[in-house]
């Protein structure tokens, strides 16, 4: 392969990454024998992944917060996230139907707070990242306004009904 050309250098660079990130579900951050047993998903159809931040009781089980949910919604649509995801569709990046049942709250707020070291340091969004070849950009979001957003994602499950 000539990787002098910019599409093969670029098409290296992320099989580089790929091949690198790959950790066969051994969790990076320190996790012992001894420590509490994050949960398990296959986000990106393969091996399953392990997370620190995806263990313990699902978003969705504890009670929605109805004086967030505006908000929520609002920060959504304003900072541009309906451009990659939906709700009961696949668009560029994940479907969010379920997303409440299928991931803890400290998951989700990672996520949105910081999803460039996500990205690097967690399985589960390394796996969406390989599978949907996008990275979630940072929108600048505080902790109380991604708490905001997973109330709207909680609203919109409970009031779907959403299974995943």
């Amino acid at each position: 392969m000539n990787i002098r050309t910019p599409a093969a250098k670029l098409a290296a660079a992320a099989l580089l990454v790929m091949l690198t990130g790959c950790s066969g579900g051994t969790p990076k951050d320190g996790a012992t024998a001894g420590s509490t047993p994050a949960a398990t998903s296959t986000a990106g159809g393969g091996v399953a992944a392990v997370s620190q931040y995806d263990s313990g009781p699902r978003a969705f089980e504890t009670p929605v917060n109805a004086s967030l949910v505006e908000q929520g919604e609002g920060l959504f649509k304003t900072k541009g996230c309906s451009a990659c995801h939906a709700f009961g569709q696949k668009l560029t990046g994940p479907d969010l139907a379920g997303v409440t049942q299928r991931r803890t709250a400290s998951w989700m707020a990672s996520q949105i707070l910081h999803p460039e070291v996500m990205t690097k340091s967690d399985p589960i969004s390394h796996e969406m990242f390989a599978k949907f070849a996008l990275q979630m950009p940072n929108q600048g979001l505080n902790e109380e306004q991604a708490k905001a957003v997973i109330e709207y994602f909680k609203h919109k499950d409970q009031e779907s009904g959403a299974k995943k």
